[in-house]
């Protein structure tokens, strides 16, 4: 059996830590013994997340109720920090949102959440930790990307396209701060069984049972492994990986078929 890394002696930032994926991060790095600061806008799920974790875990938790999407972020975490003398040398990435509409269709609150979320928030709050740990000389960052960053079909260009600069972005800064012993990894997840794209309950049972997709539980821990190892990329199963090629290649009927099968029906909204 492979040794589960301690993190005793660690602290971590997780953003969108009260569901999904995120609430599994906190899980396993708590497990591992990590002190753990979870953000979210949600104060009362945020709340309920950490006693749940601390009851199970006996790990140190903080929570900071936090818009991501609001100005000075940057500072707002400085002074959260420094106040509880907190010196974090992990930061997780992960808060997002997700639709399914034409762009025109999509209001502009909408594309500014995504805009503000994905990519202003994660260059922000990246920049910023990078900044810290430089002078450190050790550190690991963990972008959330997904799958879609390869897919520009109708009805995910807001969603794809801002995953896609997270990507690019984090693979850039993958090797600015190698020189400086911090440690910069996008996770590109296929699919994962949580609540973002509206499954229902049994079809997100179905698909995990056949390998369509990944339980939260099992994703968290093999991307946090890959992060610690200070990899580039981590893509969840072969599958999605031979995927990648072949969404490339997609003719345009295909796509067109998902314009007016999907969108044009108003089958998913």
């Amino acid at each position: 059996m492979k040794k589960i890394e301690d993190l005793s002696r660690h602290c971590a930032i997780v953003t969108g830590a009260t569901g999904g994926i995120g609430s599994k991060f906190a899980v396993e790095l708590a497990k591992r013994g990590c002190e753990v600061i979870l953000i979210d806008i949600n104060e009362d799920r945020l709340l309920e997340t950490a006693d749940s974790i601390s009851k199970n875990t006996g790990a140190i938790l903080y929570v900071h109720t936090l818009d991501l999407t609001r100005p000075g972020l940057a500072k707002d975490l400085d002074d959260f920090c420094d106040d509880l003398e907190l010196n974090p040398d992990i930061l997780i990435n992960n808060a997002g949102i997700f639709s399914f509409a034409p762009v025109i269709e999509t209001k502009q609150e909408k594309i500014d959440t995504f805009i503000d979320l994905h990519i202003r928030a994660v260059t922000t709050l990246s920049r910023w930790f990078a900044r810290r740990r430089a002078n450190a000389g050790y550190g690991w960052i963990l972008n959330m990307s997904s799958m879609s960053c390869w897919m520009p079909m109708p009805g995910l260009a807001m969603y794809a396209s801002t995953k896609a600069y997270i990507r690019v972005f984090s693979r850039a800064l993958h090797y600015e701060m190698k020189d400086f012993g911090v440690g910069v990894t996008v996770a590109c997840p296929g699919g994962i069984a949580t609540d973002l794209f509206g499954l229902p309950q049994n079809l997100k049972e179905l698909a995990v049972r056949i390998g369509v997709l990944d339980t939260p539980e099992k994703f968290a821990l093999k991307a946090i492994d890959r992060m610690l190892r200070k990899k580039k990329q981590y893509i969840n199963g072969w599958l999605n990986r031979l995927s990648i090629f072949f969404v490339g290649i997609t003719p345009t009927p295909v796509r067109m078929m998902v314009k007016h099968r999907l969108l044009d029906k108003g089958i998913v909204r």
